[in-house]
């Protein structure tokens, strides 16, 4: 797993202020409806970020633990929380290794975040980690970049800018597929600038495995989960196509 989120991280929340995190939630909770024996209580949001989907869902009641790879990610986390007057245990670690000795109702990894695990040792070892941190019967719920789409879309060039704040953000995302490892390289280059001056240019280069349903099910399966569903994301009655670039999964600890 590759460095990311470092720099990069100031200008995050920045970036994606247009990302519906509260309709996310409630896709979330659509799942816990549908699939949980019980109302989950206790949840474990691996690859937390800025607290994204963790600030909403303590507001809507839950218990959250939140966990990131990203030290700088984790601050901004804590000080919507300090802000709120709230507190939730924010854990600096990396999935593939992480053990907070305690189970969860349910575990989310949002935001593709198991797409940054890209070797089948590391996914599998990711799994069992999760698998471990789960009550019997509990729900992993996650987002990812869908194999079979990526293929027939193919990555392109993306270019966004947004404003606040002040400051003026440039990002440019350039691709680089690498087919037989099911792999994409997405190399980013961000500008901001506080009127004239330019105040950041960062460079990050993202590695993501993009996934096919057959993996998935083979790699949760032998880590005793067994696969409910798989969706367009966030519309839990749709079923993935060629052309759905992000699908949900739901599965639950056996």
């Amino acid at each position: 797993m590759s460095k990311v989120f470092g720099q990069y991280a100031l200008y995050y929340d920045l970036l994606y202020s247009d990302k519906d995190y509260e309709g996310e939630c409630d896709f979330i909770e659509e799942i816990f409806e549908k699939y949980a024996d019980k109302k989950p209580k206790n949840i474990l949001d691996i690859g937390c970020g800025t607290g994204g989907h963790l600030v909403p869902l303590l507001k809507r009641g839950y218990n959250l633990v939140g966990l990131d790879f990203s030290l700088t990610m984790l601050r901004f986390a804590r000080e919507k929380l300090n802000k709120l007057g709230w507190d939730a245990e924010l854990y600096n670690k990396d999935i593939r290794d992480f053990d907070l000795k305690k189970k969860f109702d349910s575990c989310l990894c949002m935001f593709a975040v198991l797409n940054y695990v890209t070797t089948n040792e590391e996914l599998l070892q990711s799994l069992k980690n999760i698998r471990s941190h789960l009550s019997y019967n509990g729900l992993l719920i996650f987002d990812f970049w869908y194999g079979p789409a990526v293929l027939d879309i193919k990555p392109s060039v993306k270019i966004k800018e947004v404003k606040g704040g002040g400051i003026n953000v440039l990002r440019i995302v350039k691709p680089e597929i690498d087919v037989n490892r099911h792999i994409c390289k997405s190399h980013y280059h961000l500008i901001a600038m506080k009127g004239k001056k330019i105040i950041a240019n960062i460079k990050e280069t993202h590695v993501l495995r993009y996934l096919f349903p057959q993996e998935i099910k083979y790699m949760l399966e032998a880590n005793k989960f067994e696969l409910l569903h798989l969706c367009e994301f966030p519309k839990l009655g749709l079923s993935p196509s060629e052309k759905t670039w992000n699908v949900a999964a739901v599965a639950k600890a056996i």
